[in-house]
């Protein structure tokens, strides 16, 4: 059974949009395995999608961590369909107020920690696997809006690491691609958005005027990591309701 049943990983699955990303790939019929630093938020997953799934509780940052996670899904699943990395922190510190440490560890989050995943998913993905990575609206804009200059800086790369993992990766017929969601409703938007008019701001600059949901933007994930999309590779989508146009 297992041979024929597709296997996805997740990460940030514990909530936002990696727990919405991994309750529609498994009513999509996928295995999924969930990863996050939230204990209490991936038990809260599984339980919503089922005991059938794994859930994996530990620091993407760790290499050792993350090798041994992705052990424990060979042996389990015996490979990796689909891959998506939603795990991630955002940073509203002005320049000035930008420390070297801060801007290393968010790099360290949002960028290393998205390379490590991938490169221990790929050695289990066969030909005619799908990644999908999250950046940001900021990592298109460079900020501006609510992630500052650091956050910009490490989701512009995943950017960038996406179209050159479309390009590594796509002679061994795996297609790569990435989604800049903004103005999502999720935990990481109540953290940007403390300011009073903040996020009537946001919603302005929208071109639909409202905020989206973390299942909207799981939607898009989830047609990029489909046979639907296998044409597709290389190309960042801004999940933002028209804000990144304006």
């Amino acid at each position: 059974m297992l041979e024929q049943t597709k296997v996805a990983v997740v990460t940030g699955a514990a909530s936002g949009i990696g727990a919405a990303t991994a309750r529609l790939l498994a009513a999509d019929g996928y295995r999924v395995a969930c990863l996050d630093l939230d204990a209490q938020g991936l038990a809260a997953t599984l339980d919503a999608i089922g005991a059938q799934h794994r859930h994996y509780c530990l620091d993407l940052c760790d290499e050792q961590a993350v090798a041994q996670a992705f052990s424990d899904i060979e042996r389990v699943f015996g490979r990796v369909d689909a891959l998506a990395t939603c795990a991630g922190v955002v940073d509203t510190s002005a320049f000035d107020a930008l420390s070297v440490a801060r801007l290393r560890q968010l790099l360290d989050i949002n960028l290393i920690g998205t390379f490590s995943v991938v490169q221990q998913a790929v050695r289990l993905m066969p030909a005619g696997g799908r990644i999908c990575t999250v950046a940001s609206v900021a990592g298109i804009r460079g900020g501006g809006l609510a992630g500052t200059l650091g956050y910009a800086t490490s989701k512009g790369a995943v950017i960038t690491l996406s179209k050159g993992l479309a390009r590594e990766l796509g002679p061994r017929g795996i297609n790569v691609n990435c989604v800049a969601p903004a103005v999502i409703r999720t935990p990481m938007l109540d953290d940007t958005t403390r300011v009073a008019g903040k996020l009537e701001q946001l919603h302005g600059m929208t071109a639909l005027r409202r905020e989206g949901s973390a299942e909207e933007a799981a939607e898009v994930i989830g047609w990029l990591l489909s046979g639907k999309s296998s044409f597709v590779s290389g190309t960042t989508i801004a999940v933002d309701g028209g804000l990144a146009m304006l």
